[in-house]
Parts: C-alpha cells; sequence; structure tokens
C-alpha cells in the first residue's frame, strides 16, 4: 500500500502551532521596565 502526504491537513496544522507558539509567547512577554522620575512628571502637570 502507497502512503500519501495530506499536505492541505499537514500545513493546517502547522499553522495553527505556529499561532499557538505565537500566542505563547505574547501572553509570557514582558514589558521593558523603565526607571521613571516622578518629581519630573509632577513638576510638568
Amino acid at each position: 500500500m502507497a502512503v500519501t502526504t495530506l499536505k492541505r491537513k499537514l500545513r493546517r496544522k502547522r499553522q495553527a502551532q505556529n499561532t499557538r507558539v505565537i500566542k505563547i509567547k505574547q501572553l509570557s512577554a514582558k514589558p521593558v521596565i523603565k526607571n521613571v522620575d516622578i518629581e519630573e512628571l509632577k513638576k510638568n502637570f
């Protein structure tokens, strides 16, 4: 028996995997913490 690869199904499966990985990376990403001078901000207002 010959085995055929389901290319369309594979492509959909890989796409789902990649989107899942990207979502996980976005959720676990931390924003860059900047040193903010509070007194300087108060002066401006």
